[in-house]
C-alpha cells in the first residue's frame, strides 16, 4: 500500500550509478545489478511520504544500441526487484535524446536531457510536486545542476561516477551541496532524518 502521509514532496533519483550499478549503456537485462541496499532505501522513502521518482537520461536510445522498450523493460525488471523489499517507484522518466550523437528523431536538443529540467517539470505537473521541499539525487554533475536548476536539494552518492565526480567539483558547487553520502541508502537515512 502506498502511503500519502506528504505527497507534495519527492526525491528525484538517477538510474545508473545510484539504483543500478553503472555499466556504461546497460544493453542487456542480464547485466542489469542493483546496488547493495537500495530496496530498503526507496523503502525508507516510501515509508516516510516521499514520492520516488525516477529521471534518466538514457542516450543509448539516441545512439541506436538499445530501444525505449527495453528501457521499458528495465524499469519494470527494476520495479520487480524493489518489490521484494516492499519498495516502489512512484514514477519513471526517461530522456532518449542526444543533441550530437542521436540518430532520426532523438538527435534534437531537448528540454528533458539533465541538467535541463524538463522531467522534473513534468512530474511537478503530474504528480503537484513542490521542488522547494524536493531532492535529486545522483552521481553526476548533471543530477546536481537539475536540482539547483529547479530550486531542489542535490545529494551526491559516490557509487557509479560519484567519486569522479567528487573530484571535480569547484569549491563553490561542494559549498551548494547539502550532503555526500556513500550510498543511495545512506542518502535516503539523511533525507529522511533531515526532514
Amino acid at each position: 500500500m502506498h502511503t500519502q502521509i506528504n505527497n507534495k514532496r519527492a526525491v528525484f533519483l538517477d538510474r545508473d550509478g545510484t539504483i543500478n550499478e553503472e555499466v556504461g549503456y546497460l544493453c542487456r537485462l542480464e547485466d542489469l545489478t542493483l546496488i547493495e541496499r537500495v530496496g530498503s532505501a526507496i523503502r525508507l522513502l516510501n515509508d516516510s511520504g516521499y514520492k520516488v521518482v525516477v529521471i534518466t537520461n538514457q542516450s543509448g536510445v539516441a545512439r541506436g544500441l538499445l530501444d525505449e522498450i527495453f528501457v521499458q523493460k528495465v524499469h519494470a525488471e527494476i520495479a520487480r526487484r524493489l518489490s521484494k523489499s516492499n519498495a516502489y517507484v512512484d514514477k519513471w522518466y526517461y530522456c532518449p535524446h542526444h543533441a550530437t550523437e542521436g540518430k532520426g528523431k532523438y538527435r534534437i536538443e531537448c528540454h528533458c536531457r539533465k541538467p535541463s529540467t524538463g522531467m522534473v517539470d513534468l512530474a511537478i505537473t503530474e504528480l503537484g510536486i513542490i521542488p522547494e521541499e524536493s531532492f535529486v539525487v545522483g552521481d553526476s554533475i548533471r543530477d546536481l545542476e537539475t536540482a539547483w536548476n529547479v530550486g531542489a536539494q542535490p545529494v551526491l552518492v559516490l557509487t557509479g561516477y560519484g567519486k569522479k565526480t567528487l573530484s571535480r567539483l569547484l569549491p563553490d558547487q561542494k559549498k551548494k551541496l547539502p550532503h555526500i553520502a556513500y550510498d543511495l541508502f545512506d542518502a535516503c537515512t539523511w533525507i529522511c532524518e533531515y526532514c
